[in-house]
């Protein structure tokens, strides 16, 4: 009885101290968490407190009545969703992120190994400041860019290519069967730079003893890249691919209806989730549904995260993000 006891109050101690120790660490850290609460405020305000409109999508939105007095209609909305254009829309919208994914990541680290192997500076920092500035550039610039190439009247493409080789010029807003590969180019001249600066990053962290070691063990310079700079990048690669993930239902707005200029002819091709949530909240009525797919997107692509985590925990605990 009386060890019990002793231990009893020897445990007491212990949790006291630990208890005075965190709140020791936690007055250290005081500035910083009040130097952060002004971040997490406006965090809450914009990004939780907006979502309480989710209901719209459970419900038949009358503006007289506003949100929270309208008719709830169930899974009305939803069923509107799949009947008539989900089918077109979930195509659309994995198919042109999954191919963006593979060829970002592609591109990314081929632009990366290439500029990293360059000797002069002073063209590493221009090939880096070139291929960054697409990505700076506003989508809706980038849509007249496109159209400066490919207007029927004045596009270069009709005028100075096709036209002097005796072709008939092609009415590009008007011929679905280009634009998944015009979007797709336009994507990754204009994503490609952020991506290759990460893996950059990641190139440089390498140590050099590496390649040193390779290259007196007669390694070729496509056996270093493929056991050693891609190996590396893993890590960067998995997040890279997670983050994508997670915007995969997200789509590009500006890409999918700036850039096509909004062409109707140019739907069946362009239609992603964004577009019919935009398109569907302009029309009449249209509130409900594009709440809907909105809340469909937002579960889709958290599902998407999470199972893809799961598995990359599964082959590599210690590349997982959580």
């Amino acid at each position: 009885m009386q060890d019990r006891q002793k231990g009893m109050v020897t445990g007491l101690k212990k949790n006291k101290k630990k208890d005075k120790l965190t709140w020791v660490q936690f007055k250290q850290y005081i500035p910083l968490y009040l130097m952060l609460l002004p971040a997490l405020i406006y965090l809450f305000i914009n990004n939780y407190i907006p979502m309480t409109g989710i209901v719209v999508a459970f419900k038949k939105y009358s503006k007289k009545k506003g949100i929270y007095g309208s008719k709830w209609n169930g899974l009305e909305n939803f069923e509107y969703l799949f009947k008539n254009d989900a089918g077109l829309i979930v195509r659309n919208t994995l198919l042109y992120n999954i191919v963006f994914i593979v060829l970002g990541m592609v591109v990314g680290v081929t632009l990366a190994i290439l500029i990293t192997d360059v000797l002069s500076k002073r063209l590493k920092k221009l090939y880096q400041s070139a291929i960054m500035l697409p990505f700076l550039i506003s989508i809706v610039i980038v849509s007249y860019i496109v159209f400066a190439f490919l207007s029927v009247e004045n596009g270069m493409f009709n005028n100075s290519i096709l036209k002097p080789l005796g072709l008939s010029p092609v009415q590009w807003y008007a011929e679905p069967k280009y634009w998944p590969f015009i979007l797709t180019f336009v994507n990754i001249w204009k994503g490609c730079g952020y991506g290759t600066l990460i893996y950059i990053a990641g190139i440089v962290g390498i140590d050099p003893s590496f390649y040193e070691a390779a290259k007196l063990d007669g390694a070729t310079k496509w056996q270093q890249i493929t056991k050693i700079t891609i190996p590396s990048l893993v890590p960067a690669l998995i997040t890279m691919t997670m983050l994508s993930l997670g915007r995969i239902f997200a789509s590009d707005f500006g890409l999918f209806y700036q850039v096509p200029q909004n062409s109707g002819a140019l739907f069946s091709v362009t239609q992603t989730i964004d577009t019919y949530v935009y398109r569907a909240l302009i029309s009449s009525g249209g509130i409900g549904r594009s709440a809907a797919a909105g809340f469909f997107q937002s579960v889709v692509g958290f599902a998407l995260v999470m199972g893809a985590n799961a598995l990359v925990r599964r082959i590599s605990r210690d590349n997982a993000m959580f």
